[in-house]
């Protein structure tokens, strides 16, 4: 049994992974502008920013992931989504400069992108991200 995910790059959909952890993480820094509205603020340690589109199949298999993680993490874990299919969300995809969705990208209090990851991220993959960037249930 093979499953076959497609991700969406802005333009076109290109063939993905399999079933699993699938696409590329990069622990190097991008390039590309934090969103100020996305830096945590307050108690907030981390902001865990998902853009997507509500309509892209391993986005829709995210939701879940960022529900938990908002639920367990509260009041730590600042959660964003940006739907980069809609005319509001796609200043966001640019801004970051992602090439494929989903993307995470995990933004320290100082506004700094600590990690970035492509395509469908597990919730033990992204506690991990919490855990490495010092941010506990």
């Amino acid at each position: 049994f093979l499953t076959v995910v497609y991700f969406y790059v802005i333009g076109k959909s290109e063939a993905g992974c399999g079933s699993g952890l699938c696409g590329s993480f990069d622990t190097a820094k991008s390039n590309s502008t934090v969103s100020q509205s996305d830096v945590p603020t307050g108690n907030y340690q981390t902001a865990f920013v998902e853009l997507g589109s509500v309509n892209c199949i391993p986005c829709k298999q995210m939701k879940s992931v960022m529900e938990a993680i908002e639920k367990e993490y509260a009041g730590k874990v600042k959660v964003v989504f940006h739907d980069v299919w809609t005319k509001e969300g796609k200043p966001y995809g640019e801004q970051y400069g992602i090439r494929v969705i989903p993307t995470q990208v995990f933004i320290d209090k100082n506004g700094k992108e600590i990690f970035r990851h492509e395509g469908y991220l597990s919730k033990e993959a992204v506690e991990k991200v919490l855990s490495d960037a010092g941010v506990q249930k």
